[in-house]
């Protein structure tokens, strides 16, 4: 009898982003926001 036994080990580090990144997630974020709402305003006027 045989028993094999593998072991992986992860390990996840936090990436810490730059102000610019952070500026452009926002940005991004706003954006998507702005467009959502006009998504909803013109399918209330249908």
């Amino acid at each position: 009898m045989t028993l094999n036994i593998f072991f992986i080990s992860i390990t996840l580090k936090k990436h810490k982003e730059s102000f610019q990144q952070a500026a452009r997630n926002e940005m991004i974020e706003k954006l998507y926001e702005q467009n959502k709402e006009r998504q909803l305003s013109l399918y209330h006027l249908l």
